[in-house]
């Protein structure tokens, strides 16, 4: 097998969730090229990976596309996505491929009625199915995310990362449904001590600015001040990443960093929980359980469908907060 080609165009998470499969492929086909194709915004989270010839950039030009990744000759191809857009490509390349299988009815079932016949396995053992015809297993290593080395934070960032014990929290999320609300966070602080390093994009700056007064002295905000490097690295430097059901989730169980993540209309069982079988300690998950409207979307809302958000809103912050103590204390080997 000479070269690959490994499609996954979006998102964030889902793309760090397939690094294991490029991984394995390197692993079995060491004198192979790998390639592989992502939306233009993406190409971020994959143009550091060593494991990787080269990462082709979809600006929305599927013709321009089509005739690059024709030229490349592939020997196979690898369909992360399954999608519409994926298919096409598929008829436009021409190559033996294998195509991931997305589990969609099962979710609809769970979402519509309440069902789970979804299997106990994580998407990435999923993904590694899709190759395993090329007889690739998995390394059980966890998944990667590379940061550039010439990667720097701005000045106050990285004197505000040097403090004893920082976390980190994800403001943000695509989906508001899967966002931790201000009052949660607010509440979350006024029980703990921690210095914290709010993490977002620009569209989290206001939320952020709700979230600091009365707590200037040991939270700061890096919301839209980072690129996506940046806010691995800061991650890195961090003892610990508070989240809701994001793609940041997916990054810090890529570095190894503790996850302590919150689940609102989503649920684990969809398969996309924080990936470290090297480790299970390194995460913890938190879900308010036996309400009748949840799951409610294997994606998002911009709010809650049926106005209440107790999804969000019913999460025992101080259970959370005695368990995220509970960590830093053991770091600091005072338990």
């Amino acid at each position: 097998m000479k070269k690959i080609l490994i499609v996954r165009f979006s998102s964030i998470g889902d793309i760090v969730l397939t690094t294991p499969v490029i991984r394995c492929l390197k692993t079995h086909f060491p004198d192979s090229e790998l390639h592989y194709v992502t939306k233009k915004n993406f190409v971020s989270v994959l143009d550091q990976n060593p494991y990787l010839t080269k990462v082709h950039s979809f600006d929305g030009d599927f013709k321009k596309l089509s005739k690059e990744l024709q030229a490349e000759n592939f020997d196979f191809v690898v369909d992360l996505h399954h999608s519409l857009r994926s298919r096409r490509l598929l008829l436009v390349l021409q190559k033996p491929f294998s195509s991931f299988k997305k589990l969609n009815f099962s979710k609809w079932l769970l979402i519509k009625t309440k069902l789970n016949i979804l299997p106990k396995t994580h998407v990435v053992d999923r993904y590694l199915k899709t190759v395993e015809k090329l007889n690739v297993v998995n390394d059980e290593m966890g998944a990667d995310f590379f940061i550039h080395p010439s990667t720097t934070l701005p000045e106050d960032i990285e004197d505000f990362l040097l403090r004893p014990y920082v976390v980190t929290l994800a403001v943000g999320s695509k989906h508001a449904t899967k966002q931790l609300p201000v009052s949660k966070i607010r509440e979350l602080l006024e029980m703990t001590t921690f210095s914290v390093l709010l993490l977002g994009a620009k569209e989290d700056v206001e939320k952020a600015k709700e979230v600091i007064p009365g707590y200037e002295d040991r939270v700061c905000s890096a919301c839209g001040e980072l690129s996506l490097q940046q806010s691995a690295l800061a991650l890195s430097k961090s003892k610990a990443l508070i989240t809701g059901d994001t793609g940041l989730m997916h990054i810090a169980a890529a570095l190894e960093v503790r996850v302590f993540s919150f689940w609102g209309n989503t649920v684990p069982a969809f398969g996309m929980y924080p990936y470290v079988p090297k480790n299970p300690l390194l995460a913890d998950v938190f879900e308010v359980k036996q309400l009748p409207c949840r799951p409610c979307s294997k994606l998002g809302f911009k709010s809650c469908p049926k106005g209440h958000f107790k999804c969000m809103l019913d999460h025992d912050m101080r259970l959370i907060a005695h368990k995220i103590d509970t960590f830093l204390l053991k770091d600091k080997g005072v338990i």
